[in-house]
């Protein structure tokens, strides 16, 4: 678990569409004045060099922000996430990449808090150097799958949990459903977002992760987005997000995002119809 560097793939297909649902997601929370508490489980360094040796190995930005950031003025919504970025370049070129926890600390305000986990040694550390400087920002080095709901609730009583963790290990789904779980029994408020990949047939989880989720929640509103088809290889075609108490009607602005995103980011756009995308919502009536 241990040896995952999120170097390797920042600014990719999945980074693209987790972000830029993320800003989204804080743009409506913080269009009210009631401070808030962001809480990030596995929050990696902070910020990507995408000319370093990790980043050119893969080339995995290329597909994702080099795509999308030849084409930004045709999303005026994501303004917040596109900003964030270019706070990080000198020029209008994006060769610094925001991580989520420099894209929550872009959105939110002084008032607001953020609570952020990771357990790789090199990567907290660096953390600690991009954004530690920040007395809104609290950076533990330790699981966050064991550090989340310890640390709940939160003050302010108000957030976000992101929960994104590298899907390494067999064991982590469980792990997840285990920490979501004992984190909704100590803060049943807080909106939780759980990013997944979609793998090759042979290797992905998404159906048991999701499967064992609705067992314990009312409702779980999922989007996905993909760039090509799902083959039976080693590579991720795709992404999803899992939202536990999503705000009101954000699945409306999913909506009017994904159809457009998943346009700019499909590889093989002759071989997918209208299909790089999904939103849908899981109610379980047992658990209302």
């Amino acid at each position: 678990m241990l040896s995952y560097l999120h170097g390797f793939h920042a600014g990719n297909h999945a980074d693209v569409f987790k972000h830029s649902v993320l800003t989204l997601l804080l743009q409506t929370f913080t269009t009210k004045p009631k401070p808030l508490t962001y809480l990030e489980t596995h929050a990696g360094a902070g910020v990507y060099d995408l000319t370093s040796v990790q980043a050119h190995k893969t080339g995995e930005y290329g597909e994702g922000i080099g795509r999308l950031w030849a084409q930004k003025s045709e999303f005026p919504e994501l303004f917040a996430y596109f900003n964030a970025i270019s706070a990080l370049n000198a020029t209008n070129e994006c060769v610094r990449y925001s991580g989520s926890p420099q894209l929550a600390q872009f959105c939110l305000r002084d008032a607001d808090r953020l609570i952020l986990m990771e357990l790789h040694p090199k990567e907290a550390q660096t953390l600690r150097h991009q954004l530690g400087s920040d007395s809104r920002i609290h950076i533990h080095h330790r699981d966050g799958f064991e550090g989340l709901p310890a640390l709940l609730p939160p003050k302010p009583s108000r957030g976000v949990v992101l929960i994104d963790p590298p899907y390494e290990l067999k064991t982590e789904v469980n792990q997840l459903v285990k920490s979501v779980v004992a984190a909704h029994q100590r803060w049943a408020s807080g909106c939780y977002v759980i990013w997944y990949p979609r793998l090759a047939v042979q290797r992905d989880q998404s159906a048991q992760l999701l499967n064992r989720l609705a067992r314990h929640f009312s409702e779980l509103l999922i989007a996905e987005l993909w760039t090509r088809p799902q083959a039976n290889d080693f590579g991720m075609h795709g992404s999803g997000l899992v939202f536990i108490n999503a705000p009101w009607q954000f699945s409306l602005q999913l909506q009017a995002l994904l159809p457009r995103l998943a346009a700019v980011l499909t590889v093989t756009p002759n071989s997918l119809s209208n299909s790089g995308w999904s939103i849908k919502t899981i109610t379980n009536a047992n658990n209302q």
